[in-house]
């Protein structure tokens, strides 16, 4: 199942900056791995913002909520989950 996810990370400006930047390298590290297992498809910046935009393909909303509850940056982003179906009107019979 696809689901879209937005995810806009708020840091605490008081957060040690060394703390910080071990949270994002655990983050990048989770986020590649995710990535090369197939289960995040697609991760997107949002232009200006500490945001992203990303397509996720797991089995349901439980997996998905087990996988962005286990990332890094967890606690300090707002996330918002929309499952995705395919459009009766495409030409394309794959999903990208």
């Amino acid at each position: 199942m696809l689901f879209h996810v937005e995810m806009q990370v708020s840091l605490p400006h008081d957060l040690d900056p060394e703390r910080a930047a071990a949270l994002k390298l655990d983050e990048r590290e989770r986020a590649q791995a995710l990535q090369r297992s197939g289960q995040w498809r697609h991760l997107w910046r949002l232009s200006g913002q500490y945001a992203n935009i990303s397509v996720f393909d797991v089995a349901d909303a439980e997996e998905l909520h087990q996988l962005l509850s286990s990332l890094p940056l967890f606690p300090f982003m707002r996330i918002e989950v929309r499952p995705l179906n395919r459009h009766p009107s495409s030409i394309h019979a794959d999903d990208r």
